[in-house]
């Protein structure tokens, strides 16, 4: 695979590329407030892995990278994964299925619950996204150019799915641990975070209370956002 060679810029200055970590160590950028990140971080409290990373800050915005790693990764998002067997690793989704197959977990299964197991985690980064970017519209837009309708078109993609989710995935979701699973949980403490006078949970009993029990994991209280 060839090595990263772009040239991104911000105020003149070339971000500093991911180097290649020698030591069998990993090195992971965060932010304790993303969920994205929190996916990342519940999976490596639940496979052991955690002992083998080391946390950097690092986060930005759309607006100003900040302490975002470009080097990492040139979106300029966390979570990025420093590894020793290649390039950096980056997106919550790929970094999941790294740790996965490096513990040998089993937390994105095989044959057909691979494709749920998948579905699920597509679904809660879908609530994510929508969820982030209402709080973009409020935190970064100025208040005259704010549009109320979009916000609640996205409020409405994460209702839609929740109810998807109420309805068609609670029998997986009672199953065995995976990574649909933690990401769902993270999506739903997301919301309970930045949204939470939304009430997700009226009229959706079964996925509050499946969210109840999970949320009580030891991997889920470690990662709590502050």
């Amino acid at each position: 695979m060839r090595p990263w060679r772009g040239a991104l810029r911000q105020g003149g200055i070339r971000p500093r590329l991911a180097r290649k970590q020698t030591d069998g160590m990993m090195r992971l950028y965060h932010s304790a407030t993303s969920p994205y990140v929190r996916k990342v971080m519940v999976l490596l409290h639940e496979t052991g892995l955690l002992d083998r990373v080391e946390l950097v800050s690092g986060s930005g915005s759309p607006l100003d990278p900040g302490a975002a790693p470009l080097g990492a990764n040139p979106l300029g998002k966390v979570p990025a994964l420093e590894r020793p067997d290649g390039p950096a690793l980056y997106d919550s989704r790929v970094i999941c299925r790294y740790l996965d197959d490096m513990a040998q977990a089993g937390l994105y299964g095989t044959g057909p619950a691979l494709w749920d197991i998948l579905t699920i985690e597509a679904t809660a980064d879908g609530i994510l996204d929508a969820a982030l970017l209402m709080v973009y519209e409020a935190r970064l837009r100025p208040e005259p150019l704010r549009f109320a309708p979009w916000v609640e078109g996205q409020w409405a993609k994460i209702d839609r799915a929740l109810d998807a989710l109420e309805t068609r995935w609670i029998a997986e979701l009672n199953g065995p641990l995976d990574a649909g699973q933690i990401a769902l949980a993270c999506a739903l403490g997301y919301l309970d975070f930045r949204h939470g006078a939304r009430g997700w949970r009226t009229g959706r009993g079964q996925l509050a209370a499946w969210f109840k029990g999970f949320a009580t994991r030891p991997s889920m209280l470690a990662t709590q956002p502050a």
